[in-house]
């Protein structure tokens, strides 16, 4: 497919993201002096701001690609919930999956900030898994999301608790029944549980921690290889796409092994780069693209975003100029 024509199908995709949603907080300040009642800096302050963070950051990618982003998530009966409910619809992600509970927090993590440095950060959020009823409730606006239409799912797990095994096993089944390709952003728990998904993405920790691996990929770099072909026995996904940071990314299709240099890039913050990683490979998935494609838009994208500081998201057209540029 002629990448032009690619782009244009990602337009309308009606994607659905399940996953650990939270509030990113920034607080910005300036350090002129250490504190008297303890060796540690005072910052004065200057600015705060809150952002979209984890799984709806992914959501914020698919729109700046052009695709309509459904979010399915668990918030907190709270304030930081309701500031948070209302950013998501601002920035146009859809709400209707999005299940509020007393039994949680809203995950905020917050970041203290001098001179463009993290000093610190506080994480408020709760790690436990969803109660019964938490998961019944998510599962009953998932079949409405089905029932409406999806072109895709992405299950962005942050290690907060929403994507449980029994959830995780019952969004896979519920799509490979309608056909609906899933894509799949892991932690180490529950690694091996998205069982016949379409695309599965660990960076290389990930990876080497989800199957008890130990190797180092600068001198053994055929033991990714290896990796890859028992993650696909032991799961029977499609694709298998390991990112590798500064040594670019791999993709393994069943057959064939596809592996893409990092662009020369400015680095400046690789915060989020991920979540628009997984956002563009499950675009070119569900447009139709090639499995080199997948792998080559995506390693683009996830570079292009980290020449900006803090968490953005993709855009599209600068994406389809270097596209044109680099890949053609």
């Amino acid at each position: 497919m002629q990448l032009p024509e690619l782009f244009e199908a990602f337009n309308g995709k009606r994607v659905l993201v399940v996953g650990d949603v939270m509030t990113d907080a920034y607080i910005n300040g300036q350090v002129n002096r250490m504190s008297p009642e303890a060796p540690v800096p005072v910052v004065d302050l200057q600015t705060q701001e809150q952002r979209i963070g984890g799984a709806g950051n992914v959501a914020l990618n698919l729109i700046a690609l052009g695709a309509k982003a459904l979010l399915a998530s668990v918030i907190g009966q709270d304030a930081a919930g309701q500031e948070l409910q209302q950013m998501l619809t601002s920035a146009g992600i859809q709400t209707d999956a999005l299940i509020v509970s007393a039994e949680r927090k809203t995950t905020i993590k917050t970041r203290v900030l001098s001179n463009g440095k993290q000093m610190l950060r506080i994480d408020t959020e709760d790690q436990h898994d969803l109660t019964a009823t938490e998961a019944n409730a998510l599962k009953n606006s998932l079949s409405k999301c089905l029932e409406q239409g999806i072109d895709g799912i992405i299950l962005e797990d942050y290690n907060k608790g929403i994507l449980t095994k029994d959830l995780i096993e019952w969004v896979i089944a519920e799509a490979n029944k309608r056909n609906i390709p899933t894509a799949v952003d892991p932690k180490k728990k529950n690694f091996l549980s998205y069982q016949h998904c379409t695309l599965f993405k660990p960076n290389l920790k990930e990876l080497k921690e989800g199957l008890d691996l130990h190797f180092d990929y600068s001198k053994e770099p055929n033991a990714l290889n290896i990796a890859l072909e028992k993650l696909q026995q032991n799961l029977g996904n499609q694709l298998s796409f390991v990112t590798l940071s500064e040594h670019g990314v791999q993709l393994f299709d069943g057959q064939t092994h596809h592996k893409l240099a990092a662009h020369l890039r400015n680095i400046s913050d690789v915060s989020g780069a991920g979540d628009t990683v997984i956002a563009t490979a499950c675009l070119c998935l569900i447009s139709g693209a090639s499995p080199l494609q997948i792998a080559a838009l995506a390693n683009l994208a996830g570079g292009l975003v980290c020449e900006s500081p803090g968490v953005i998201s993709i855009n599209k057209q600068l994406l389809l100029e270097e596209a044109l540029q680099n890949l053609s």
